[in-house]
């Protein structure tokens, strides 16, 4: 392999170690100042955006022994990765695909799992990762709160009747 093409191999490989994703994505009419806000959208997440050559990246990609990607290796193609959370980051892309109508998602790959165009639109509509937090969270608390509601139940109920007792001696 010519030192030139390795260089570009082991900068995409580089890349795909940052994220435990890689999302491939048509970028074929955007221009420039689309390419730099989708950019900054994606910075909000942590993610990265690169333009690559489709046979580097499938290189880097069975380097990593990641999933076959050749089916989706065609024509203008740009990664997305870095950040912890993909379904936040397929939610940008897939607002900004559908707001300026021009580009799309290929295909992306998930740990070792390769997602097509139609699953990642479902990991969009996913919760992000502060709201699975979240909602784990308040699931964890339900319990306590709970017994503490049994708990304090008796002693309540109890000043309650001595309360209703005091109202009918007056």
């Amino acid at each position: 392999m010519r030192p030139e093409k390795e260089f570009l191999v082991r900068e995409v490989d580089e890349h795909l170690g940052k994220s435990d994703y890689v999302i491939l994505t048509n970028y074929e009419r955007i221009n420039v100042e689309e390419t730099e806000q989708l950019r900054q959208s994606l910075a909000a997440e942590n993610a990265e955006f690169h333009v690559v050559k489709n046979s580097v990246l499938n290189l880097a990609l069975q380097r990593r022994e990641q999933p076959d990607m050749r089916e989706w290796l065609n024509g203008p193609t740009a990664i997305v990765l870095g950040g912890e959370n993909p379904s936040g980051v397929t939610k940008i892309l897939k607002k900004f695909f559908k707001d300026k109508e021009k580009v799309d998602l290929k295909a992306g790959v998930v740990g070792d799992q390769a997602l097509t165009r139609e699953q990642l639109l479902e990991l969009a509509e996913l919760p992000g990762l502060d709201e699975l937090r979240a909602q784990l969270l308040s699931l964890l608390q339900q319990p306590a709160t709970g017994v503490v509601q049994v708990l304090s139940a008796v002693p309540r109920d109890m000043v309650q009747v001595l309360q209703a007792r005091v109202d009918d001696a007056s």
